[in-house]
């Protein structure tokens, strides 16, 4: 039965079965030393010229190569500790070795942080890049952040809900991913932006709390910080108000940084509340970086950004348009407002922002749950009567159904491990991300469709550009 290498200590003088990663060879005449790896730690194999077959066998080991090996578990003299690795105090005596399979010549170093590398390789040999410590470590983290997340609010009585990845495009700000239909030509589905609609109906259907860990998709200019696909925690609470929903945020973000980067320091508590209006005064921006000291890379700065106009004037069109998303509610002191069309400029939306070390790690809101609230923000944007029930039909007739106030927040995973783990962006915590131009290299996508795909879809593509 295979042990893995933390199990060792507990297995001192015995022998073990260990399977892992050959991570390199040092060859001293009559003793073979590697350093063997596998998912829970590194430890020192000693050959000695006895057994002689298993001997030559480690003379032909090279780095990366898989083997199984039994060995008896030794302490080592204080004298020869390794203080760097974690079982240092450890080694094998090798007794048998299988190789299991042979790695080719690496086409890039492992050994490193591999920030010295192109981008351009370790995408494409995107497998072997996960398997430096730096990277291993990265996805390590995220997975306890997302464990976290889902714990405390399945603690709070949400619950865990998929919604759809396939559904109707709808104009939510960005582009959408569309996804052709072969059984019904001519129609696509859409990728979601985001579980907006579906987590507001699941307030419709009476859950009260909601959450999940959602896939969204947009169709925008790549950055650092953003990806074709991403990840959020998408939640929703029915009979809340935004302080509610911030509260709970607040609490477990203060919670997670306690439990799992207690090394890291948080500037203020609570987090303070800015107005839009100050940090485009003070800051120049919407996801100001209020640090007291920026060259502290464990130093974190949160606060909420509060008061957003509702809407402001789409520089294509000249009409109006939301500054998040048509659903928000505005403040309730602006409710006449809205309903006669009245100072639309002026209208604040009851929305919030969160924000840590300049930038933006989620936003939400309370949402319009009257339909005829929600019908009047997409008329102030110019939509027609057949527009609106054409794309928000089915959200305007859940409403007349018994819908509660309710409003909620999706804090965006990739951005909150990025700065947890002090990485420039957020292709570092994601396994296998886009490029920064969109393109997986690993897979090479995206790639073109074949003659029968297209001819199954009933789709013609122009080349020309």
């Amino acid at each position: 039965m295979r042990t893995l290498i933390r199990e060792m200590i507990a297995k001192e003088g015995e022998s073990v079965v260990l399977e892992g990663w050959v991570r390199n060879r040092r060859d001293h005449g009559k003793l073979i030393f590697i350093d063997l790896k596998d998912r829970s730690g590194l430890v020192q194999v000693v050959f000695l010229p006895k057994p002689q077959e298993v001997h030559e066998a480690a003379s032909e080991l090279r780095a990366e190569w898989v083997v199984r090996l039994t060995g008896k578990v030794n302490k080592r003299p204080d004298n020869m500790v390794n203080a760097d690795q974690e079982f240092g105090a450890y080694e094998i005596l090798a007794e048998g070795l299988e190789i299991l399979n042979k790695a080719e010549e690496l086409p890039i170093p492992i050994d490193t942080d591999g920030r010295e590398i192109s981008e351009e390789a370790r995408m494409k040999y995107r497998p072997l890049d996960l398997r430096r410590e730096r990277m291993e470590k990265n996805l390590k983290m995220r997975a306890k952040v997302v464990n976290f997340f889902r714990n405390y609010l399945s603690e709070l009585d949400f619950i865990e809900v998929e919604t759809p990845a396939l559904g109707k495009a709808t104009p939510e700000g960005s582009r959408d991913y569309l996804v052709p239909s072969r059984i019904y030509p001519g129609k696509c589905y859409a990728l979601p932006q985001s579980p907006q609609q579906y987590k507001q109906l699941l307030m419709v259907a009476g859950l009260e709390r909601y959450f999940q860990i959602a896939r969204c998709f947009r169709d925008e200019d790549t950055r650092g910080d953003r990806q074709p696909e991403f990840t959020q925690l998408d939640m929703e609470m029915s009979f809340a108000k935004s302080g509610e929903v911030m509260d709970i945020i607040e609490d477990m973000l203060i919670k997670l940084v306690e439990t799992h980067y207690p090394n890291k320091r948080i500037q203020q508590k609570p987090f303070p509340r800015i107005t839009y209006k100050e940090s485009m005064e003070k800051y120049g921006n919407d996801r100001p970086d209020i640090r007291e000291d920026k060259n502290d890379p464990d130093l974190l700065a949160f606060c909420w950004v509060i008061d957003f106009p509702f809407f402001e004037k789409d520089e294509e069109t000249g009409g109006w348009t939301f500054t998040h998303n048509p659903f928000s509610a505005p403040q309730p002191e602006h409710m006449d407002s809205l309903m006669n069309k009245e100072s639309i400029a002026e209208i604040l939306a009851d929305q919030y922002d969160i924000v840590l070390n300049g930038y933006e790690i989620g936003g939400g809101s309370i949402r319009n749950h009257r339909p005829e609230a929600l019908h009047k923000v997409l008329e102030i944007m110019g939509y027609s009567d057949e527009k609106i029930q054409a794309d928000y039909g089915h959200m305007l007739d859940a409403f007349k159904l018994g819908t509660p106030p309710h409003g909620g927040i999706a804090p965006g995973i990739d951005r909150i491990v990025m700065i947890l783990q002090n990485e420039p962006n957020i292709r570092e915590v994601i396994a296998f991300p886009k490029t920064g131009d969109g393109r997986d290299l690993m897979v090479d996508a995206p790639s073109e469709f074949t003659e029968k795909q297209l001819k199954e879809l009933q789709i013609k593509v122009d080349k020309k550009k």
